[in-house]
């Protein structure tokens, strides 16, 4: 059937066959002879309990230090975000100083020369034409429109 996993003459460790090809996918992985040789091993000793348990300690550092560097890399997000606001902020104030300079500026332009001279231009006036006035309307309609209807109290 298999044969059994081949130890070193000091029997501390065992001899694998190695090849040279990494297998491509993970199923060829698998049925590579290291790894047969060592699931072999594992189970001629009893050792799935243990090769477990190191293995779920394997799996949880890897996790441990995929989140770390996630965390690292959204940390680095965060403050990469915070130092464009701060830039953005220095340069909106930047502006608003430039402006504002700008305007002091403007204002003492327009204030500094003197008023000139006020010249005075006669012109020929014309004649206007009269308005016709418009006859009045009656004095009744009027007043009732403006006074609203009072309401009888009880």
């Amino acid at each position: 059937m298999a044969e059994k996993v081949k130890l070193s003459k000091d029997g501390n460790t065992i001899d694998f066959v190695q090849t040279d090809q990494i297998p491509a996918t993970l199923k060829k992985f698998r049925q590579s002879t290291e790894i047969e040789g060592f699931y072999r091993f594992i189970f001629e000793n009893d050792l799935q309990k243990e090769s477990f348990e190191i293995l779920s300690q394997i799996i949880a550092e890897r996790k441990a230090a995929k989140k770390a560097i996630k965390t690292e890399e959204q940390q680095i997000k965060k403050d990469a975000a915070k130092e464009q606001k701060e830039i953005a902020k220095a340069a909106a104030k930047e502006v608003a100083q430039k402006e504002a300079q700008a305007a002091k500026k403007t204002i003492e332009v327009k204030a500094a020369p003197k008023a000139a001279p006020k010249v005075i231009v006669k012109t020929k006036e014309v004649a206007k034409p009269a308005v016709k006035a418009k006859p009045a309307a009656k004095p009744a309609a009027k007043a009732k429109a403006a006074a609203p209807a009072k309401k009888k109290k009880k």
